[in-house]
């Protein structure tokens, strides 16, 4: 900061000095306070003041702002060891987690609904757009009042929370079951099936999905002793609506989780800090409450802003000079995914490249949107010779920047707002938008592939062959998990050899044909001279 605003007085006496009066008369956006602070160094001064004070002295704007943009990350990197050394009081991308209650503000009343609608049925279904919280409503909302000794229902003998996932009554069957040797006066199971939508989305096989929604449905019959809360992406409403059973319980315990009113987001930004003895100018709360109010999906971007913020405070206070100097919602998104690549060298920066569009599945007359991936997928591709050497680097590289998030074996997108908010990875999936569909297919296929033994006879048909003809150069082998490329490997065995039985096929049966007309010509030719009057016996 010194440096920066040393060079802004140096600025100002190469341009004759000028009295801070005079510069506020040429530019009448600040007065002359403002500008004196600006070059008294004791801090960085917002872009807009930077701006205005170089103008007045006949500066290069454009020059000043990289400079000021340099400036800003030495500050930041400067404040934040010591930011990280507490915790945060707000999540950013991450979603809100059970542990988080204490943390989670603005949604008192959609919680109390919630409850309400619970209480009367057993199936309940709460509907958000993405960006909205309805993974955090559930989380830090419903189960930690459900855990509460003085919840006022019906004590839960269990409280359960899945993700469904590819296989989601495979992997899920025995959740599915009420919890055993727990008397029936202790209550019920409780099962919260959060992003609801991937039975649609993520799950291709029929009767798999129809086994899994029956087995929730079913939890309407009190002998089942379950209560089931499903949190869905409201655009998957009208997949829902396909089941008979599922459009009932929609039709009479259905919850829409809209956007937050002002006084909750007011809640939401203030709350937070107060309960970690920090202070948000009101300032910033009022810009932010305007930037977010309008705006669908604005949740996690807002709680990114404030998190970064919160990393850039002076002393006890979030600032609005910090917050804009991050270039507000999305600028701050963007700054931080675009710092965490520009850290990675040019093969883990095309390691990385290929993790996030694993990460991410493209629409097909809907929104992209994330899409969930396993360790073990991630793990052999990437650039250069130890591919899963450098695959696991760079994820916890991109863990650490909280632009993905790990949870067991399931790796996915921090959160869907990325895929809008990061240019970088928006220009990515248009680029390859067309081969990230056929990328999705051939892993969902490979997939299935596997889980029935890798029949050698699997067959590809010759349109998708031709359309995995990108995966065949070294660039293209290099995106490929090791399944992906043995089920490619094995479907264009089978095509060579189809191709050659009908090579085979093309000359055996003309062969064949000419031998069947010799053979007959033959015959005929043989009859004919039995029967021709000349060749009859002379003693007859």
């Amino acid at each position: 900061m010194a440096a920066f605003a040393y060079d802004l007085r140096r600025l100002r006496q190469e341009a004759g000095g000028p009295a801070y009066s005079t510069m506020a008369r040429r530019s009448a956006a600040y007065s002359v306070t403002t500008y004196s602070r600006a070059a008294g160094g004791e801090r960085l001064p917002t872009l807009p003041v930077v701006l205005a004070y170089v103008a007045a002295c006949g500066g290069d704007p454009a020059a000043w702002e990289a400079r000021w943009r340099r400036a800003s990350e030495d500050v930041a990197a400067g404040r934040s060891s010591r930011a990280d050394a507490e915790p945060s009081p707000y999540r950013g991308l991450a979603r809100f987690e059970p542990g988080d209650g204490d943390l989670f503000f603005g949604r008192d009343r959609p919680v109390a609904d919630l409850l309400g609608l619970t209480g009367r049925h057993r199936l309940v279904c709460v509907f958000g757009a993405s960006g909205s919280g309805t993974s955090s409503l559930l989380r830090a909302g419903l189960i930690p009042r459900l855990r509460d000794p003085g919840y006022a229902g019906e004590r839960p003998a269990a409280v359960r929370i899945l993700t469904p996932g590819r296989r989601p009554f495979t992997t899920h069957a025995a959740a599915l079951v009420a919890a055993a040797a727990v008397p029936a006066s202790d209550g019920d199971t409780w099962l919260v099936v959060d992003q609801f939508e991937e039975v649609f989305g993520l799950c291709d096989d029929a009767a798999e999905r129809a086994a899994f929604i029956d087995a929730l449905v079913v939890a309407a019959d009190p002998a089942r002793r379950l209560r089931v809360v499903l949190g869905i992406r409201a655009d998957f409403r009208p997949r829902c609506l396909e089941h008979p059973g599922l459009a009932a319980a929609i039709r009479v315990a259905s919850l829409p989780l809209g956007r937050m009113t002002q006084a909750e987001l007011r809640e939401a930004i203030g709350r937070p800090a107060a309960a970690r003895r920090l202070v948000v100018e009101r300032a910033l709360t009022e810009a932010l409450v305007e930037e977010v109010a309008g705006r669908a999906g604005g949740l996690p971007m807002l709680s990114h802003a404030l998190r970064e913020t919160w990393r850039r405070r002076t002393a006890r206070t979030l600032t609005l000079e910090a917050y804009e100097r991050m270039g507000g919602l999305r600028g701050a998104l963007a700054r931080s995914a675009e710092a965490a690549y520009a850290r990675l060298d040019p093969a883990e920066a095309e390691t990385a490249r290929q993790i996030m569009l694993r990460l991410v599945a493209p629409g097909a007359g809907a929104v992209d949107s994330r899409r969930p991936a396993t360790r073990a997928e991630l793990a052999t591709i990437g650039a250069g010779g130890d591919r899963g050497g450098a695959a696991h680097a760079v994820l916890e590289a991109l863990v650490r920047a909280r632009l993905i998030t790990v949870d067991g074996d399931r790796v996915e997108l921090a959160h869907e707002s990325l895929v809008t908010a990061w240019p970088r990875l928006r220009d990515w999936i248009e680029q390859d938008r067309e081969t990230l569909r056929v990328h999705r297919w051939l892993t969902e296929a490979a997939d299935a592939w596997e889980a029935v033994g890798r029949d050698r006879g699997v067959r590809i048909s010759p349109v998708r062959l031709a359309q995995l003809g990108d995966f065949a150069t070294e660039a293209g082998r290099g995106r490929l998990t090791a399944l992906e490329a043995d089920f490619i490997a094995a479907g264009l065995a089978t095509h060579h050899r189809t191709i050659r039985n009908r090579q085979i096929v093309g000359v055996v049966i003309p062969l064949l044909s000419s031998l069947a007309l010799v053979s007959g010509a033959a015959a005929w030719r043989q009859r004919r001279r039995h029967h021709l009057p000349g060749r009859r016996s002379r003693g007859g």
